[in-house]
């Protein structure tokens, strides 16, 4: 919630203090995964890439609120929520992820041609389990996949 209305606050204290911002990351590190254990260097490495970008340690929290606030009524926007049958979807769901939508939802927003559901993994899955999002890359490209996605840009 901070990020999508005040994001210039929290921004500006991951800006001004590295401890802030080792304790706002490990708490996402370790909360927002399926237990993954975090070693030390990983940990000071993801604080390392947001303290020393070109951009700033603020610069993550602000794609929240632009998300969120760049329509006048961000949850009313008509092309939000509407279903593209130009967008080939590929669906990963893992159980520790922050919001775990129903299986349906991703199919009322393009036409789905992948889809797997995890039994690990967390919101970071692409640095806690990549071999299975790889694998589901993979899969969703092979198969047909690739060709149904290249079927849709073609004129």
């Amino acid at each position: 919630m901070e990020q999508t209305t005040r994001p210039s606050t929290i921004g500006t204290a991951l800006a001004d203090s590295p401890i802030a911002l080792l304790a706002w990351i490990y708490e996402k590190l370790h909360d927002w995964t399926d237990d993954y254990p975090w070693t030390d260097d990983e940990i000071l490495t993801w604080v390392s890439i947001y303290l020393w970008s070109a951009a700033g340690p603020a610069a993550n929290v602000r794609i929240y609120y632009e998300s969120q606030n760049t329509h006048p009524h961000p949850r009313e926007h008509p092309a939000l929520f509407k279903y593209n049958p130009r967008v080939m979807l590929g669906l990963s769901y893992f159980p520790k992820d922050l919001l775990v939508h129903p299986k349906p939802y991703g199919r009322t927003l393009g036409p789905v041609i992948f889809e797997k559901v995890h039994t690990e993994g967390g919101h970071f899955a692409a640095y806690e389990k990549p071999e299975l999002l790889a694998s589901d890359v993979k899969t969703m490209f092979s198969t047909g996949g690739g060709e149904r996605v290249a079927k849709v840009w073609q004129v």
